[in-house]
């Protein structure tokens, strides 16, 4: 799992090594068996990078400020093995690029204009299946004004599938100009679909709101510590499992842990 340790004005804290890190599930302690950087190399822990872009009519007010938040975001992340856009309105499009095509995806997001209604849902599972592929680490990236019209899946299926997911999702939301009586729960919305994952949600108004906030991305892209353990649980009962990282390191306190908060159990039909 990814993991993102940040002080109490949201610093990232580098630096850390297995030593300083602890992993319980259910209430047990785990023994860590594998522990690597973000900084350390695409060799070791290729980047595979997905961009969920939302084009529906609602994003008018908004587009503009969302493919500009996108085009840096991609010109600031020049390490990931190869992206995968997904665009979405009534429709899902979906496109993977490797990273000489990043100019040619650049192009198809700066080509896309706002219309029909917004299948949000369907987007995010139709990404996290073709991420289900992938070997190493998976970031995504969600543009979007959180608000989901058209899709055939539920917001309880698609945090299922964010759950059963080992993708760290960070969310940049756009609701300035959302109708008040839906702000709120839009807010609450993409904020669950990340924190779940260990990511977070952004709610930029302006283009240096949007600066900042993936200026916090990159920053935790680049100093996420990648853990791993075999769980002590060897039941294949398919149930969720809760898993909790602490930083044990003796003097830091008032630390921010991000990380999955834990993963359903490989199931195993015994008839």
């Amino acid at each position: 799992m990814g993991v993102t340790v940040t002080d109490r004005r949201g610093a990232v804290i580098a630096g850390l090594t297995r030593d300083d890190f602890e992993i319980v599930e259910d209430g047990r302690r785990q023994t860590i068996a594998s522990f690597a950087r973000g900084d350390e190399g695409v060799e070791a822990l290729p980047l595979h990078l997905g961009l969920l872009f939302d084009t529906s009519g609602s994003m008018g007010e908004d587009i503009k400020l969302a493919r500009s938040a996108a085009i840096r975001f991609l010109n600031t992340i020049d390490d990931a093995l190869d992206v995968t856009l997904v665009d979405f309105d009534t429709e899902v499009r979906v496109a993977k690029y490797p990273q000489r095509d990043f100019a040619r995806m650049v192009e198809r997001i700066r080509g896309r204009q706002p219309g029909g209604w917004t299948a949000m849902y369907d987007a995010l599972g139709v990404y996290l299946d073709g991420a289900a592929e992938d070997e190493g680490r998976k970031i995504l990236v969600l543009y979007t004004d959180g608000g989901d019209t058209r899709s055939t899946i539920s917001v309880s299926d698609v945090m299922t599938l964010v759950r059963a997911s080992d993708v760290t999702i960070y969310a940049v939301g756009f609701l300035e100009n959302q109708p008040s009586s839906v702000r709120v729960t839009q807010r609450l919305r993409l904020t669950d679909i990340a924190e779940t994952t260990g990511g977070q949600a952004f709610f930029p108004s302006a283009m240096k709101d949007v600066e900042a906030a993936y200026e916090k991305i990159v920053s935790q892209i680049r100093n996420q510590y990648i853990i791993g353990y075999t769980s002590a649980n060897r039941a294949q009962d398919g149930r969720w499992r809760r898993v909790e990282v602490r930083v044990t390191r003796p003097g830091l306190r008032d630390v921010r842990v991000q990380s999955r908060t834990g993963y359903f159990a490989l199931f195993r039909d015994a008839r």
